[in-house]
């Protein structure tokens, strides 16, 4: 049996052909709304993979993970207001997003591969202390990361994502998304995030989600990505998330949930870490009102404040 004292192995990095990896240009980067930040990168695996790097070097780290078509220009309400709280944030691009590498064959994409690249991007630069917060894809990857690493995290925040098994009901919006990545000839990846919030973005927010994406080659990921969601007790890595609910099962330390109200895919889905995950009781769990899937750009300043807060009342061992 697996617990937070005997977590269970990484996935093994992955074999990229580097030679058909695409990667954006840097030109279709520039002149983002609020995105001043500047990109840092490490090699794993053979793939470059960028992350943002805000704030003291000497304080502890708040690591945000992005999900699905996103990338850390997601986070852009929040750093600074973690920043100006004295907090380091730390904001990946996974690999076939953002600024990171972009694999162009459907074989070097898995769940389990981009476990294993952020696990090993974890290691590549000394994560310790951090606190997480992950959402949609950022939680299917960044609770497998800190069941597999617990010593690296003190905390984590979990809105609107999950661990899912395959062994639960699967809620038709998803379903529908999923079918609509996979078969759909327009993948308007701008326009996607923008249904996904309550506020609704400018066009040159739009166009700078759509920035990583000049091409369908760029796109791979973001199509396949709700493919990879275990939804049937046959997936293949049902078995390793059902290691890391039993890391979650023994998981003591601070563990807070803050799902918005207006998510219709994962609403509802913070109850079995309330019920399972034993650091999560007596803590200041809230529903986000007024927000949907993408929290962060509904109410970004908000969740910064929340997460403050949480790491101010619960300080590390």
């Amino acid at each position: 049996m697996y617990s937070i004292a005997n977590p269970p192995p990484a996935p093994a990095l992955p074999m990229v052909d580097t030679r058909i990896v695409v990667r954006t240009p840097e030109t279709r980067f520039a002149g983002l709304p609020d995105f001043p930040f500047e990109p840092k990168y490490v090699e794993v695996g053979g793939l470059r993979i960028a992350y943002l790097d805000e704030g003291p070097r000497n304080a502890a780290p708040v690591l945000l993970m992005h999900g699905e078509p996103t990338w850390s220009y997601l986070y852009r309400k929040m750093i600074p207001g973690l920043v100006a709280a004295g907090h380091r944030v730390i904001a990946p691009d996974l690999v076939g997003f953002g600024r990171s590498d972009k694999p162009t064959r459907t074989q070097d994409y898995s769940y389990s591969h981009h476990v294993a690249w952020m696990c090993g991007w974890m290691q590549a630069i000394d994560l310790q202390h951090a606190t997480l917060f992950c959402q949609d894809w950022g939680s299917l990857i960044g609770l497998r990361m800190a069941t597999h690493a617990p010593e690296r995290f003190d905390r984590i925040v979990l809105a609107n994502g999950g661990l899912p098994t395959g062994t639960a009901f699967t809620p038709k919006a998803f379903k529908y998304w999923r079918a609509f990545a996979r078969f759909s000839p327009w993948f308007p990846i701008g326009k996607i995030v923008n249904s996904g919030c309550a506020q609704k973005l400018s066009p040159a927010e739009i166009a700078a989600y759509d920035a990583p994406f000049p091409s369908t080659r760029h796109t791979r990921a973001a199509r396949l990505f709700p493919t990879f969601v275990p939804t049937t007790p046959d997936n293949p890595e049902r078995a390793a998330n059902e290691a890391a609910w039993e890391v979650l099962k023994t998981w003591h330390k601070p563990f807070l949930t803050l799902f918005s109200s207006r998510d219709p895919i994962t609403r509802g889905g913070d109850k079995i870490f309330l019920k399972l995950v034993p650091g999560a009781a007596h803590q200041p769990h809230a529903v986000t009102r007024g927000a949907g899937h993408f929290l962060q750009e509904d109410k970004g300043p908000e969740l910064a404040q929340q997460i403050h807060h949480f790491i101010q009342s619960t300080p590390a061992p």
